[in-house]
């Protein structure tokens, strides 16, 4: 591990991990390189991420780029979510939703990476970094299988001479191509629970997919009570490009479809541009941060909780009779909890300063 000046060098020097093999001297195949840095880095370092994801990964290397996004604003100046900077820089995008999917789809990244040549974008958020688990590290846990497609001549890692109409052709075509095909060969995005006759769907992420499986918990309905009221869950890993056959084949046949992630409705637009050409008697409508009529659904502000969730669930089991008095009943005890947790009892004030571990302090 090596800090950096600041994120941009730090990237940079990334980068240059990556050129191991062009130049004489190297005394190893390839190199795998992680960046990290939080959401202002990740912002001030775009022009940084651009170029390296542009010129591509080595043939035995790979890259993660780590974003540490903080949804609650907790120890930052603003609430911060990286996707939208690392899918401008053209670099697909993994959310892990616990602590050993973290090492899973670190794992997942850099097979991904070393494949299409592409740098991989990994969210990473407080509430999870900060947590504890007893996870499994068996070396053969992830098993890959090389994707039926063709790849282009020459490949689809770094080169030198790399001229910049090339390197974007290259990127905008085979590499995205590359991406999509290793996604559909090694799912990453599966369904989590399903029924024997689905009605109602919700396709989520990360921290959203653990709040959607806590508030069910909360509204009193087992995994059994889901499948009876035609409950399907689809959790998404790479949330962009959004692996669009298997969203399909999630959405097919389903009334509705409830998108459950924080911030922006990312995942959201893509899954409605995937569907758009559906056939009209087989596709759902969708919904997310706001429902049919434009009325706020769930919050693009703050952070989701099990609660909010609920509440949007069951709007969505109501529309299609699946609701009841005693959910209504659970739902109104949950909010009467939330409304005592979050009473303000102490008024403080903390004074600025720099965080402990920063480097500027």
């Amino acid at each position: 591990f090596q800090p950096g000046l600041n994120e941009d060098l730090a990237a940079t020097s990334v980068w240059g991990s990556q050129q191991v093999g062009m130049f004489p001297g190297a005394t190893v195949q390839g190199v795998f390189g992680i960046w990290y840095g939080k959401g202002p880095g990740v912002d001030r370092s775009v022009d940084a991420l651009k170029h390296a994801n542009a010129a591509g990964s080595s043939r035995y290397g790979g890259v993660l780029a780590l974003a540490g996004d903080d949804h609650g604003c907790q120890s930052s100046t603003l609430a911060h979510q990286s996707e939208q900077v690392f899918q401008a820089a053209m670099m697909p995008i993994l959310n892990p939703a616990t602590v050993q999917e973290y090492l899973d789809f670190g794992i997942y990244g850099f097979a991904l990476s070393r494949y299409s040549g592409c740098w991989i974008g990994f969210k990473a958020i407080s509430e999870t970094a900060e947590s504890s688990a007893s996870i499994t590290v068996d070396p053969q846990r992830m098993q890959f299988v090389d994707p039926a497609f063709e790849l282009p001549p020459g490949g689809l890692h770094i080169r030198w001479p790399d001229p910049p109409l090339e390197a974007e052709r290259r990127l905008h075509g085979p590499k995205m191509q590359a991406v999509a095909a290793f996604a559909r060969a090694n799912r990453i995005d599966r369904v989590v629970l399903d029924s024997p006759a689905p009605r109602l769907g919700i396709l989520t992420t990360g921290k959203a997919y653990l709040d959607v499986r806590q508030a069910l918990a909360d509204l009193g309905l087992s995994e059994d009570a889901c499948r009876s009221m035609g409950l399907r869950i689809y959790k998404v890993g790479m949330v962009w490009p959004l692996e669009v056959e298997g969203a399909r084949r999630f959405a097919d046949g389903l009334k509705d479809v409830l998108v459950v992630e924080e911030k922006h409705g990312f995942i959201e637009n893509q899954f409605v541009h995937a569907l758009y050409n559906m056939e009209a008697a087989r596709r759902p409508s969708v919904v997310g941060k706001r429902d049919e009529q434009g009325a706020p659904l769930l919050p693009s502000e703050g952070e989701l909780s099990p609660t909010l969730v609920a509440r949007a669930i069951l709007s969505r089991l109501e529309r299609i009779g699946g609701g009841n008095p005693q959910l209504a009943q659970r739902l109104a005890r949950l909010e009467s909890f939330e409304r005592v947790a979050v009473t303000p009892q102490i008024k403080s004030q903390r004074a600025p300063f720099f965080c402990s571990g920063c480097p500027h302090n």
